[in-house]
């Protein structure tokens, strides 16, 4: 009866290293082509989530959906291509596409006040891939761990290129670059602790 239980749970457990976007099968594409989709569909849904943006009296940096996206796709694609797809992400607003917030686009976005984020964002989509892979995504307290510690990341670096672009003191920088969104984080980061073990267990039936 143990070994019968043992077996049944080994086949509806998905293989450690593996991420959600890795149970999606696209019929007659290889695994290079099913890679590129992923990738460039990070792409297209962190610049989907940029548009949503609104910006508050106490914040020079605008509120958006934007790292959300970034974890989200960080998680669901892993390390590698996570990493390949916010680079890719960064590369093609400073190259002129309308990809970053409000669509906004241009070398100047990198060297400017949001400079930082969008480096953050190519560390902590890799970080959080990282994580996904070895299961992080799949219990609720650790999902929940995972997504605080990409969205503190992406503060760590955010933040202290924010103080040297406008000259803000360090506390300053701090309160605006990142305490006045702690709420507005923490809630997308409790949703995500609801939502991804629950996508584990229904794409993992599927």
């Amino acid at each position: 009866m143990t070994t019968t239980t043992s077996a049944k749970t080994a086949v509806s457990l998905p293989a450690s290293g593996m991420t959600l976007a890795d149970l999606i099968r696209l019929p007659r594409a290889s695994s290079a082509v099913r890679d590129l989709l992923l990738i460039f569909g990070g792409v297209a849904l962190t610049a989907l989530a940029a548009r949503v943006a609104f910006t508050m009296p106490w914040s020079a940096v605008p509120y958006t959906l934007q790292t959300g996206a970034v974890l989200f796709v960080g998680v669901a694609l892993g390390a590698r291509r996570g990493f390949a797809s916010m680079a890719l992400y960064v590369l093609v607003g400073v190259l002129g596409m309308p990809v970053f917030v409000g669509g906004a686009s241009g070398i100047g976005q990198l060297l400017g006040i949001t400079g930082g984020y969008l480096a953050g964002f190519v560390l902590a989509a890799l970080t959080v891939g990282w994580l996904a892979q070895r299961g992080w995504d799949r219990s609720v307290p650790r999902a929940a761990g995972l997504m605080l510690a990409g969205t503190l990341l992406i503060y760590a670096v955010g933040v202290p290129v924010l103080a040297f672009a406008t000259g803000m003191d360090p506390l300053t920088a701090i309160y605006r670059g990142a305490g006045v969104f702690l709420p507005w984080d923490l809630a997308k980061v409790l949703l995500a602790a609801g939502a991804l073990p629950l996508a584990w267990r229904l794409l993992g039936r599927g």
